[in-house]
């Protein structure tokens, strides 16, 4: 058993970067590609997740110690620190049953495709650690493991489920063929749908309102140097910066946002080739069966309503931070709400206006969960004692991935100690995820009739 869980750790300590693409070489490989043409593609798309990773960093280590000064030019002190999701990887991957999540995994998925109940082969195998976090955050309120293999489960249906239906926004959204993203915090778009389509009856906000619209109606302040230029100008100013602090992170936030559809084209680059490839494979040997690869999120970042959003999103996040009651968590490694913007892009279509409205409307509950969480992970660190905590604070994320999924399972499966509300909860969040699940369901048959209709014309 110490072998085996050995052998996993070893395979998955070489991150994304590596690992990715070495699943992706032997998947192509497995579809009859050439070697040098598997090799060269999946070499692409480590490069590409090496690039996305540098430039997050970049916009992360620019904008994290401006919003610290925001909130702490306020006089507001806030005693859960923000660990982002590097501290809490690094507790999940201390749980001793950790490395059970990854043949878990692997195993679901293999039974959902032998019996037709998905189309997505998830690749992205690194990402597991989210369920591992997911289970850890059971056992901490809980005291039960198996309930956390249960919910560890029923998140890893959900998200293929999920990624089955938003295949065909995301290869509108990207331009790459035969690929979906199966990432875990997707599954907060349950919580965004019913929110996005009360919109609709909205004046205003039915209009598409996306980054070529900016362009378009506003000129050279929308292309994505400038407009990251002015973000990061405002930012500075937000946080009492020097004039020559303040223009340098605005120069900082326009390269993030220039940089960031020049990195996503290398994952067309890598993934189009393979893509085809496995198509053609599945054509010859499964009649009418599509197969979608599942890869992480970066695979959207080419969209620049991505970071435009998280971005605009930083000074409101620190506002709420300060102002909102029982609020205890202080923004900082998590800043960069990926977490929200990535769902809002898939259920809003890339509305910009929309994205930013419902960020604004949800942060809370990404505050809230993460303040919710911080004893269970406080108590976490301190038994695995990897995480040094200072004395009379504690640790958290304050843009926790799926915040909604996380608080009504972890809650639900507190019913052996019997709290029952809990399992209501859950029940509530399933039928919004299934009103999700439809429409997404209804969009991409929308999505496939006009390619249809383009085809036959």
């Amino acid at each position: 058993m110490e072998l085996l869980q050995s052998i996993i750790n070893y395979v998955l300590d070489f991150g994304a970067a590596v690992f990715v693409p070495v699943i992706m070489i032997i998947v192509g490989l497995f579809a009859r590609m050439k070697f040098k043409e598997a090799f060269s593609s999946g070499l692409t798309l480590g490069v590409a997740f090496i690039g996305m990773n540098l430039v997050v960093g970049f916009m992360m280590n620019s904008m994290g110690p401006a919003a610290q000064h925001f909130v702490e030019n306020t006089g507001i002190v806030l005693n859960i620190m923000d660990g982002g999701w590097t501290s809490l990887a690094t507790l999940a991957w201390a749980w001793p049953l950790a490395f059970f999540l990854f043949p878990y995994q692997i195993l679901i998925n293999i039974i959902m495709l032998a019996t037709k109940q998905t189309n997505t082969l998830n690749v992205d195998l690194w990402n597991v650690w989210g369920k591992i976090l997911t289970s850890v955050l059971v056992v901490g309120v809980s005291g039960s493991v198996p309930l956390a293999f249960l919910v560890a489960g029923i998140q890893i249906i959900l998200e293929l489920k999920i990624a089955d239906v938003s295949q065909k926004q995301i290869q509108q959204l990207t331009d790459i063929p035969g690929v979906t993203s199966p990432h875990s915090m997707i599954l907060f778009g349950a919580l965004l749908w019913p929110l996005n389509r009360l919109m609709d009856f909205i004046p205003g906000l039915n209009k598409k309102i996306d980054a070529n619209w900016l362009k378009d109606k506003i000129g050279v302040f929308a292309e994505n140097h400038v407009m990251g230029f002015i973000i990061g100008v405002l930012l500075g100013i937000f946080a009492r910066y020097n004039i020559q602090d303040t223009l340098t992170l605005g120069v900082q936030a326009g390269a993030s946002l220039t940089l960031f559809p020049m990195v996503a084209k290398l994952f067309m680059q890598a993934l189009a080739p393979l893509s085809d490839a496995i198509s053609e494979f599945m054509r010859k040997r499964f009649s009418n069966r599509e197969l979608h690869i599942g890869l992480d999120w970066p695979i959207l970042a080419g969209c620049n309503e991505i970071w435009v959003t998280t971005i605009i999103l930083v000074p409101i996040t620190l506002v709420l931070a300060i102002i909102l009651p029982g609020n205890n968590v202080l923004p900082f490694a998590g800043i960069i709400n990926l977490s929200f913007a990535v769902p809002a892009l898939l259920v809003t279509g890339g509305n910009l206006l929309r994205m930013v409205l419902l960020g604004i409307v949800t942060t809370p509950v990404f505050l809230y969960v993460s303040t919710l969480f911080a004893p269970t992970i406080t108590d976490l660190a301190k038994d695995t004692k990897l995480i040094e905590i200072p004395a009379g604070q504690m640790l958290s994320w304050s843009t926790l991935e799926y915040p909604d999924f996380r608080y009504a399972f972890t809650q639900a499966a507190d019913i052996v100690n019997g709290n029952y509300w809990g399992l209501v909860l859950a029940i509530i969040w399933i039928g919004l995820y299934v009103m999700y699940y439809r429409g997404m369901k209804a969009r991409s048959l929308k999505i496939e009739k006009e390619e249809e209709a383009n085809n036959l014309a």
